[in-house]
């Protein structure tokens, strides 16, 4: 059970979502290039103003994803989905890792799912698992959503579930290698040198997230029990090790099954990523993760610094509290050399300012359809 009270209360919870939907929405806007029907990767604050950076597919299917959702929930899209997600497919040359695939599928499984067949033809799916340098390394996080996207295709449309059960199967089996005793992940499977093995062992809490997500799918859709009970250890796992106040820590090692280190401390972990997969395997298992979910909600307003995340004013939730650059490094190296957290990294911590859109995607995907029953 956990050990404090969750932060926000049941009274404070559909008023605290509402909330941070709405904001999310309206922030999402200026993220969006609508000439090129594609999001940004990043809106800094740079002098007062807030000016987007670069572009990113990978976030663009995320966003849509979470704005699929709020659609689904009975309100209106900011962005029309449709003209960014056929922008997406008219040119499939910038697809060049597995994780960005199992992404695509994903979101046209859910969006267009009588183009599920053909996709999976013409993405040459079956290969994949050899043809990608991401998935040969074994990547937790891209495996993650490649077989999100599998388990999701193989609903869409009848035909499809069995011509993708096997690659399905295998891809578990290869995203499971990575997944140590305790039910923690790293971050891949490739050897090497010691160091680098070493490396391989520690996860972010995105390689946790993901498959918590990932397996709980899987296990819906193919009807598999391990693949639930790995899901469910894995969650139960970092909502073991869930800070005092909510805080959804960045490293763990996947043979100690602990921390290995604690900052950046990232906003969409606390108020999408964490609710996403906690959600996901409560359906599956019919566990009840509601305390974790929203004591780490709220992290946002009551953090290490006492510093409100989430700025209205700007319709964004800012990134992270995090050390400098160098002091992280440092911490990153101490945590993976002896194996423990650096205390010096909770020291002279400050705020990203900074937004990406996939973050209020995953807040939009992950709540948009919650409902009173988990309160």
């Amino acid at each position: 059970m956990i050990d404090n009270e969750p932060i926000l209360q049941s009274k404070d919870r559909l008023e605290t979502l509402s909330r941070l939907m709405a904001l999310a929405a309206k922030g999402l806007v200026p993220m969006f290039d609508e000439s090129r029907q594609i999001f940004c990767h990043t809106l800094r604050r740079q002098d007062q103003a807030l000016v987007p950076e670069g572009i990113s597919r990978r976030y663009t299917i995320i966003t849509l994803l979470g704005l699929l959702r709020l659609e689904e929930a009975g309100s209106a899209s900011p962005i029309a989905i449709r003209p960014a997600l056929d922008a997406l497919l008219a040119d499939l040359t910038w697809l060049d890792n597995i994780g960005d695939l199992g992404l695509l599928l994903w979101l046209s499984a859910l969006a267009v799912p009588e183009r599920t067949a053909e996709l999976t033809r013409r993405l040459d799916v079956k290969t994949s698992l050899r043809r990608f340098a991401d998935a040969q390394k074994g990547k937790t996080m891209h495996l993650a959503w490649f077989l999100t996207g599998l388990s999701y295709a193989a609903s869409a449309q009848s035909g499809v579930r069995t011509a993708l059960k096997d690659l399905a199967n295998d891809a578990f089996r290869i995203l499971v290698i990575n997944q140590g005793k305790h039910g923690t992940f790293g971050r891949s499977s490739v050897n090497g040198s010691v160091l680098n093995r070493v490396f391989c062992k520690i996860g972010s809490f995105a390689d946790q997230v993901y498959p918590i997500y990932a397996l709980a799918k899987f296990s819906s859709i193919f009807g598999d029990r391990e693949a639930l009970q790995r899901s469910l250890n894995c969650a139960q796992a970092i909502c073991a090790a869930q800070g005092p106040l909510g805080q959804w820590w960045w490293h763990y090692g996947s043979e100690s099954g602990t921390v290995s280190s604690r900052f950046p401390v990232y906003s969409v972990h606390q108020h999408a990523m964490a609710p996403m997969a906690l959600l996901a395997i409560e359906e599956a298992s019919s566990s009840d993760f509601t305390p974790w979910i929203f004591k780490g909600l709220g992290w946002i307003q009551n953090n290490e610094l006492s510093f409100n995340m989430e700025d209205a004013s700007a319709s964004v939730v800012w990134r992270c509290i995090t050390p400098s650059k160098a002091r992280r490094l440092l911490s990153d190296t101490v945590a993976v050399l002896t194996r423990s957290d650096d205390p010096e990294s909770r020291r002279r911590l400050k705020v990203l300012f900074e937004c990406r859109p996939y973050e209020l995607g995953w807040l939009l995907y992950a709540f948009a359809t919650w409902s009173p029953k988990h309160s």
